[in-house]
């Protein structure tokens, strides 16, 4: 399968992508991990975007979709791939099409994660890391910790990062609601959205995920 990922900060789609991923036996496409594979391979678009990224520029939309096509005619990406974070707005979508008719290839389905932007604000808002180990993850109202300042693992101090506060997340949500939103908008009228609730447990986001997708793909 060919789908790509789409919903707003805090959705969830990262856990989603890794676990669809592995289920449907394609490779997880992030923009992230195209970053840092190209930037720590020293390729020229690495090169081309750590250039901008020294210089506290944004990456232009052309050197993303260069990276984004390398990796999709990757060996392994064959058979399909799961996008998460690509496309980002309405101009990096039409580039995808291009890059698909291209190899004759078309989406099976974007998956739309929907969530109450109250519930966004307060996933967010609430995560804790610890200073001494940022893989230790806790949260005030879902995972808290043993004391409120300390984490259960090292002892490590926990801290909220900037751009978690609710004030931040807002403003992440409005450039979501500007950029990639209309993207939504966009394969909707191509006939291939599906969307679902991204509330409940991974395992239920999952599964309904799956089924939708399944659904979707033997409509």
């Amino acid at each position: 399968m060919r789908i790509v990922l789409v919903g707003p900060p805090g959705a969830g789609k990262g856990t989603q992508a890794h676990v669809l991923a592995k289920t449907l036996s394609i490779p997880h496409i992030s923009t992230g991990d195209l970053f840092r594979a190209n930037i720590s391979q020293g390729t020229p678009l690495g090169l081309e975007a750590k250039a901008y990224m020294d210089a506290g520029r944004l990456v232009p939309d052309e050197v993303t979709i260069g990276m984004a096509k390398d990796r999709m005619l990757q060996p392994d990406a064959a058979n399909g791939f799961l996008l998460d974070g690509f496309p980002r707005n309405l101009g990096q979508a039409k580039a995808l099409d291009e890059i698909l008719a291209e190899q004759g290839i078309v989406l099976d389905g974007v998956l739309d994660l929907e969530v109450p932007e109250d519930e966004v604000v307060k996933r967010i808002a609430g995560r804790r890391l610890c200073r001494n180990d940022g893989s230790h993850v806790f949260h005030v109202v879902y995972n808290p910790p043993k004391s409120d300042d300390a984490c259960d693992e090292c002892g490590g101090e926990l801290y909220q990062r900037s751009d978690d506060t609710e004030e931040a997340v807002r403003v992440r949500l409005e450039e979501y609601h500007s950029k990639t939103e209309p993207i939504i908008g966009y394969y909707a009228d191509q006939g291939l959205l599906v969307t679902i609730s991204a509330l409940g447990k991974v395992g239920e986001v999952t599964e309904r995920a799956i089924g939708a997708l399944e659904q979707k793909k033997s409509a």
